[in-house]
């Protein structure tokens, strides 16, 4: 398999961010407008906004503590890395 010796640049890795922030956002909102009445809940979409809003800035909070645990990890050596060269 093929693989790229150019690395990922900082610009196209925070467009990537961004666009994964929007994509989540705009999951959790619809998501949350076709699941609730289900549940018998009722929200306004200025609350399912607002609560899609709540859920990103969780679940962006989560990746970003996630990302430097595993880092950590690599850097003491307690997580195997395979070489992107191998």
């Amino acid at each position: 398999m093929p693989t790229s010796l150019h690395k990922q640049s900082r610009r196209m890795s925070l467009i990537e961010a961004i666009v994964n922030i929007a994509v989540g956002y705009s999951v959790a909102v619809v998501m949350q407008m076709l699941a609730f009445p289900l549940f018998g809940l009722e929200a306004s979409l200025e609350e399912n906004l607002a609560l899609g809003a709540l859920f990103t800035i969780a679940s962006v909070c989560r990746s970003y503590v996630l990302r430097r645990v595993f880092e950590a990890l690599r850097v003491r050596g307690l997580l195997a890395v395979e070489d992107a060269k191998a």
